[in-house]
């Protein structure tokens, strides 16, 4: 799979959890975001960090709701508890600590919290799908140099860790008995020296395929590149002043900003930003090796992605109570339209739709402990 497809995918479900703080519409986005991960994730190195991105998500939850209970406002009618009140100085803005919690304001923090876990499952459901370096290899010419600089980051840990355990096998065929923090000193230096000429290897490597070179450019041209990144960079921030200015009364009619500002200003910035893009990677001569092929595949989960981001704004278009957490969750229930829900089972259909992954010996064994387990 193309890793833009995947990133492409995985943004449109980011961009829809955006949208909401109904929590039975952000457990539906996670349920298809984990569904999808478990059916499509390869057996790689940089796939298996999917759980962190799942802890990180709970830990995003919880530091919401203890920093609401810490300094939030409470304003809800149903207290749950009562604590003790701290008021802090009047340089402190009049802050209250601690105070009545209740249950509405308590359900709005955790919703809140849920919102931003969400989007982060769903950028690391992009990292534990694409292969990162596939991905900066894929990125425009203009870009390249500060692509391979990602890249050579992003080994720096793993290609540590690395030699971390090659230099402490080796102690140990020798006969070293030391462990713990005592083994630090002792390991330290001879995985800085394996660091070191990895490094240079590297360089030489690099150097001897050309990197850094680049063809000559006017002023002209400095000056066109320059102009084009800048004023979309601009242009991309009035817009997104915009869209944020953005506002429609009860009566539906538009108010604040007008419209033709936010999304008028964001599509000339992306623009300006693509022309920069393109005019810059003339200069850059490169070639890349076994490019990566956008097939059916990729095509379909790029539409799964779109098509899910518009079922969702569609449906919170036509109810916008369930767009947000309803104001008693002790007697109602989170409305859930049923177009929000077509939307995320749209948006599971990678797990099924894509190509399977070819079979390693985890999954193998996996497999047959299930049908064992089933038969």
């Amino acid at each position: 799979m193309h890793p833009g497809a995947w990133w492409l995918w995985a943004c449109c479900l980011g961009a829809a959890a955006t949208q909401t703080t109904n929590p039975m519409l952000l457990l539906l986005a996670l349920g298809a975001v984990v569904f999808v991960v478990v059916n499509r994730r390869p057996d790689a190195p940089w796939a298996r960090s999917f759980r962190m991105y799942l802890y990180l998500g709970v830990f995003v939850v919880v530091s919401r709701v203890l920093l609401f209970v810490l300094v939030g406002a409470k304003t809800g009618p149903t207290v749950l508890v009562r604590l003790p009140t701290v008021d802090l100085p009047s340089w402190a803005a009049g802050i209250q600590l601690l105070g009545a919690i209740a249950v509405e304001d308590l359900a709005a923090a955790a919703s809140e919290g849920l919102r931003l876990a969400t989007m982060i499952t769903c950028f690391g459901a992009a990292n534990v799908l694409a292969n990162p370096r596939r991905l900066l290899r894929s990125l425009p010419a203009a870009v390249r140099d500060v692509g391979t600089a990602v890249v050579i980051a992003l080994t720096v840990v793993p290609q540590l860790a690395e030699s971390a355990v090659r230099v402490r096998r080796a102690r140990q065929l020798r006969g070293s008995t030391a462990s713990g923090l005592r083994a630090v000193p002792q390991i330290a230096l001879p995985v800085l020296q394996d660091t070191l000429d990895r490094s240079l290897l590297l360089a030489a490597s690099m150097d001897a395929r050309g990197f850094g070179n680049r063809a000559e450019t006017t002023r002209r041209d400095r000056i066109l590149m320059g102009a084009l990144s800048l004023g979309g960079l601009m242009a991309v921030c009035v817009g997104l002043y915009g869209l944020l200015g953005e506002s429609t009364s009860a009566d539906g009619e538009q108010t604040g900003t007008p419209v033709w500002i936010g999304r008028g200003f964001v599509a000339l910035g992306l623009l300006l930003g693509a022309l920069g893009l393109w005019w810059g990677g003339r200069k850059v001569p490169h070639s890349v090796y076994r490019p990566d092929p956008w097939r059916t595949a990729e095509t379909l989960v790029a539409l799964c992605g779109i098509g899910a981001f518009v079922l969702v704004l569609k449906a919170l278009a036509a109810d916008p109570l369930a767009a947000s957490l309803v104001v008693d969750p002790t007697v109602q229930v989170p409305r859930v339209p049923l177009l929000a829900v077509v939307a995320f089972l749209v948006a599971a259909l990678p797990g099924l739709i894509t190509p399977a992954l070819p079979a390693t010996p985890k999954r193998a064994a996996r497999a047959r402990a299930s049908e064992e387990s089933a038969g």
